[in-house]
Parts: structure tokens; C-alpha cells; sequence
């Protein structure tokens, strides 16, 4: 791969040996496995939990000879994380897509690490390749945490640079990565429709994210020829419950109440821990169709990515179940669910918001209802 590239690339097999060594001598991941998966325990012993655990570590890695072989590990704690924190999963568009060439995949942002693992299960339950995924350098604040993502085929999103040439130089890069990614590597993408997840249960594609794809662009050549050769697919990601619900109206809130939200360091890693433990209900995605129109701007585009998006959200009953807590009265079904199970998300929303305020409440709530009342 071309070197340009090597500050924001995934790892790749030749990388592999040493990231693991690394990884394996970490104290802070050690602890981090220690504490999550032995949270009952009793920390006396964790000293000696944290020894076996990084002996069996060395011994898998053995094992682990490409990143393929790294994914593998990895995909049994994926299956059985669908089967105990959801009721359902299920994938809808995959078969009228022509995947024999490569495609971006944008979609709605919900979840920092469940919506791209989700579209990654969706492909390899279609027996496709995985997909190298976005991420921003938010999230690597801590090397370890840096060292795993780029394992996972990850590519950096350059965002904390305040000088506007770097920025500028940044977004060129990745554009130019983007591009040679689809084209020299043959590897599917994802990249979430906004920078942030939407707290606020509204979707909308940010054009900056299609001007910055397009920062490749050949002068000469129309927006919408280009924006053919990417082969942009919109999808639909639908959670019924959403374990970090709770976190982000409270960050929206705050942030009303005092203007700011300051986010503490290890914010984010709790949020992807809660979003991959938590209690999901339902979940479905959705693959649209490529984008081909005849588009004469960024935002032209972004209008389509939402039109798609909105159009294939799956409706589950927690939102028929917001609208009625929000005091708004009864909704007509939609036919996808019974009354039944919309009084069964109203226990559920109720009991999980009952020592809440009453403004975390409607926040809480007013996401939920989001699919009904901006439809």
C-alpha cells in the first residue's frame, strides 16, 4: 500500500506480530478485560485474573496469523451478543445490490461501534467481505484502544487539527484514501452520514461528507459521474431501545442548560461498552439502492443519502410507545407490530426512565418518537 497512506490505514498482516505483542503487554486493556468480564469478582483477585487472562492471550495468538484470522476470533462474541442483548435481527435490500465491486456504505450514526459491526454482520451473513470502516481520532486517545480499531480494518478521520490548511490537507488525504481503497484495494467502506451520532434520534447527512469524498474528484470530471464511481449505498440502521439513550439526553441537556458539554476522556469507550451490552430490542438494517442521479452538488447528494435513509427506517412499537408516554395520544399502526408489544416497550421505556427528571424524560422519549413525528 502506498506509504502516503500509513498514518490513517488500517493495520494489515505484516503489522500484526508486533500489535499484538503490544496489545498483550497493555496494563490498561488487561484491567479492561479483567474488569468486563469478570465484573462479579472480587478485585482481590484480579491481580491473578489479570495474569491468566494474559497467558491465554499469548497462547491464542498463535492462532492468529492475518487480520482475517483476528476477525474469526472475534466473531462468536458478535453472535452471541446479538442473542442475548436482542429480540431480533434482521437485514432487508442485501440481494438486489451487485456487491461484486465495491461500495461505500453511508449510513445513519446511532451507534459508535454497533452501526458498522452491524452492517459487517449483514455482509458476512451474505457470505461478503467485510467493510473498512471510519473512525474518528476521538477515539484514540488511548493507544491500546488506537491498536484495537486498526486491527478491525478502521481508517482514521483526522479531526483535531485547528490550523485550516491541515484540515484542508487532512480531508485530501482521506479522500485520496477513500478512492484508492475502492479502486486498488476492492474493499467495501462505511462511513457514518454526520460526524457525531444523532442524540437527538434525527438523521441528516452533513454535505461536508460528500464535498470531502469529492475533494478527489478530477476537475474535469461532473460531480454526479464521480459520484457514480463510488458507488454510494445509504443505510438504514434501526435500533427498537438504545442503551446509550439515557447518556445523550443527558448531554443534551446539559448542553441547553449550559451551553457546553465537556466530555470526559473516557467517555466514549463507556459509551461503546454500554451500546454493545445494553439491551437493543429489535434490530433491523436496511440497504438502499447506489446513488445515480444527476447531481450538481454536495448537498443535492446528502438530500438523496436522507430521503433513502428516512424511507427504509424500520418503525418498531417503542416509538408508537414515546408518542403515547409523551401524553400525544395513540398513532395508527403501521402493521408491523401489535398492541401487545407497544404496552410492552411502555414498561420498558417507564421502568428504565422512572428515577429520571422530567426534562431527561421528554428528551429520552421525544428520540424515541422521532419516526412518527418527523415522518
Amino acid at each position: 500500500m502506498n506509504e502516503k497512506f500509513d498514518s490513517i490505514r488500517p493495520f494489515n498482516d505484516c503489522d500484526l506480530p508486533q500489535v499484538l505483542e503490544r496489545l498483550i503487554r497493555n496494563r490498561q486493556l488487561m484491567d479492561s478485560l479483567v474488569a468486563f468480564r469478570f465484573s462479579t469478582w472480587p478485585r482481590f483477585c484480579y491481580p491473578l485474573l489479570r495474569a491468566v487472562t494474559r497467558l491465554y492471550l499469548s497462547k491464542r495468538r498463535s492462532s492468529i496469523k492475518s487480520l482475517r484470522d483476528f476477525q474469526v476470533l472475534v466473531e462468536p462474541y458478535m453472535e452471541r451478543m446479538i442473542e442475548q442483548t436482542t429480540d431480533s435481527f434482521s437485514v432487508s435490500g442485501l440481494e438486489a445490490l451487485d456487491l461484486s465491486q465495491p461500495c461505500i456504505f453511508v449510513s445513519n450514526h446511532r451507534d459508535i461501534a454497533l452501526d458498522p459491526a452491524f452492517v459487517n454482520w449483514s455482509l458476512h451473513l451474505s457470505g461478503q467481505d467485510t467493510v473498512r470502516i471510519a473512525v474518528g481520532d476521538n477515539l484514540l486517545k488511548q493507544d491500546w484502544v488506537a491498536d484495537l480499531i486498526r486491527l478491525n480494518k478502521c481508517f482514521i478521520v483526522h479531526r483535531s487539527a485547528k490550523d485550516r490548511r491541515q484540515k484542508l490537507a487532512d480531508a485530501k488525504l482521506l479522500s485520496e484514501y477513500i478512492f484508492h481503497t475502492l479502486k486498488n484495494d476492492a474493499q467495501h467502506i462505511w462511513i457514518a452520514q454526520r460526524e457525531g451520532r444523532a442524540k437527538d434520534g434525527v438523521d441528516a447527512t452533513n454535505p461536508a461528507i460528500i464535498s470531502m469524498l469529492s475533494l478527489n474528484k478530477p476537475k474535469e470530471q461532473p460531480l454526479a459521474d464521480y459520484v457514480r464511481s463510488l458507488r454510494i449505498v445509504p443505510v438504514s440502521i434501526s435500533y427498537e431501545f438504545d442503551p446509550c439513550d439515557l447518556s445523550k439526553a443527558k448531554e443534551l441537556h446539559t448542553t441547553e442548560v449550559e451551553g457546553s458539554y465537556d466530555k470526559a476522556d473516557s467517555e466514549d469507550i463507556r459509551s461503546i461498552v454500554d451500546g454493545i451490552v445494553g439491551f437493543k430490542g429489535n434490530v433491523h438494517v436496511a440497504f438502499g439502492k447506489l446513488l445515480d442521479a444527476e447531481f450538481e452538488s454536495a448537498k443535492a447528494v446528502a438530500e438523496q443519502i436522507d430521503s433513502q435513509i428516512k424511507q427504509n427506517y424500520q418503525r418498531f412499537a417503542s416509538a408508537d410507545a414515546a408518542v403515547e408516554l409523551l401524553g400525544e395520544g395513540n398513532v395508527e399502526n403501521d402493521g408491523s407490530f401489535t398492541q401487545v408489544e407497544v404496552d410492552e416497550a411502555k414498561l420498558h421505556l417507564s421502568s428504565r426512565l422512572s428515577e429520571e427528571s422530567a426534562e431527561i424524560k421528554r428528551k429520552v422519549l421525544s428520540m424515541y418518537a422521532v419516526p412518527i413525528t418527523h415522518k
